[in-house]
C-alpha cells in the first residue's frame, strides 16, 4: 500500500493538470526510495519502476500501457485499473495474506543495486535513445504550458544563458 504522502502529492499533481505519467512518478520515487532504503529490492530498474507504476494504477492513477507493451502487460493494467474503481466504490480488494507474505519475501532477496544512480541513469539513457526527437520535442512543449509564466520566463533565461555559453 502506497504511503499517504505519496498519494496527496499524486493527487496535487492531478489538480494542476499534470499528465498521468507524472502523477504515477511520485509513486515510482517511493519505491525507489523504499529499495534504497532496503525495505525490499529488485532485480532491475525495470521491475522497480513496473512496481511504482501498479501500485499508482491501484491507487486510480490513469496510466495507460504503452502501445510496444505486451498482452499480459495490458491484462494487468487494466485489472489494476479496475481495483482502483471497485476500492472507490467501497469494496476490498486486498491480496490474501499469504501472498503479500511471498511477495515481500521475493522483492527482500533482491538486490538494491537495481536503484542506484548508475543504473537509474544507464535506464534513462536507454529509454531517451529510443525516442524520437519529434516525440521528445512535442513531451518539452507540453511541460511548457503546464510550467506558468513565471517559471516559463525563468527557463528561458536559463536557456538564452546556455546558449551564450555554447556558442562563445
Amino acid at each position: 500500500m502506497p504511503e499517504r504522502k505519496t498519494i496527496a502529492k499524486a493527487a496535487e499533481d492531478k489538480r494542476k493538470g499534470k499528465s498521468a505519467s507524472t502523477q504515477a512518478g511520485e509513486f515510482v520515487h517511493e519505491q525507489i526510495e523504499h529499495i534504497r532504503k532496503g525495505k525490499h529490492g529488485a532485480r532491475s530498474t525495470k521491475q522497480a519502476i513496473a512496481i511504482g507504476l501498479s501500485e499508482a494504477r491501484r491507487a486510480g492513477v490513469q496510466a495507460t500501457p504503452k502501445k510496444t507493451a505486451s498482452k499480459a502487460t495490458k491484462k494487468k493494467a487494466t485489472r489494476e485499473s479496475m481495483i482502483a474503481t471497485k476500492r472507490s466504490s467501497g469494496a476490498t480488494t486486498e491480496k490474501s495474506a499469504t501472498r503479500k507474505k511471498a511477495a515481500t519475501g521475493a522483492l527482500k532477496r533482491e538486490g538494491t543495486t537495481a536503484v542506484s544512480k548508475r543504473a537509474l541513469s544507464a535506464h534513462a539513457k536507454k529509454s531517451a535513445a529510443k525516442r524520437t526527437s519529434v516525440s521528445k520535442s512535442a513531451a518539452a512543449k507540453k511541460a511548457a504550458k503546464t510550467k506558468g509564466p513565471a517559471v516559463r520566463k525563468a527557463a528561458a533565461k536559463k536557456a538564452a544563458r546556455t546558449r551564450a555559453r555554447k556558442t562563445s
